[in-house]
């Protein structure tokens, strides 16, 4: 009857907003790098303190936006630079943000950031590769931190960072990835 899919009526999606005809029709650029520069300025507020979890990934996406729209130098490089180092384990992995656990997910969001800014040698990349590296199970998957939750998109996340640093092969079953993606490879193309 449809209940269960209510933006679906007979196989078609439905809008559930209508933009008026008065709306900007032009991406206002600038104040997009506005809110993301200015975001974390104020560490009290309540959204800063509540997204502390993922607090590594939120800096990631804020920067390839601003990167994109050219706007890079105006986020603080060496706060950020130093945030990473503050977070890196002796283990070698990467935490979310300070006092967390290190974990698969936030290592290579802060391998992505420390790429964007061509300064790899702020961590120790040789700890990290053996962090990632020590996450992989005998059947070539990866765990996401030491608690050991197993996921397609931990193996992806693994990959990328080890790529990154430019150590791809550090995994012992690289190959375990192409079982990944074969999948896909086969899937109707349209």
């Amino acid at each position: 009857d449809g209940s269960m899919l209510p933006c679906l009526k007979k196989g078609t999606p439905q809008k559930d907003v209508i933009i008026k005809s008065d709306a900007p029709d032009t991406l206002l650029l600038e104040k997009h790098a506005d809110y993301i520069a200015s975001y974390g300025s104020k560490k009290d507020d309540y959204e800063y303190c509540m997204s502390e979890y993922l607090r590594m990934s939120g800096i990631y996406w804020g920067l390839t936006v601003v990167d994109l729209i050219g706007q890079l130098h105006r986020m603080n490089r060496e706060e950020i630079l130093a945030f990473i180092k503050s977070c890196q384990h002796e283990c070698g992995g990467i935490s979310a943000s300070i006092g967390h656990d290190p974990h698969l997910l936030y290592t290579l969001s802060a391998v992505q950031i420390l790429t964007l800014y061509d300064s790899i040698n702020v961590i120790d990349v040789n700890k990290v590769v053996e962090y990632v590296k020590g996450l992989q199970k005998e059947d070539g998957s990866f765990a996401r931190d030491i608690w050991g939750e197993i996921d397609t998109r931990f193996s992806f996340c693994a990959v990328a960072t080890l790529a990154l640093l430019g150590k791809p092969g550090s995994e012992s079953h690289a190959g375990h990835l192409f079982l990944l993606v074969g999948p896909w490879s086969c899937w109707p193309q349209e």
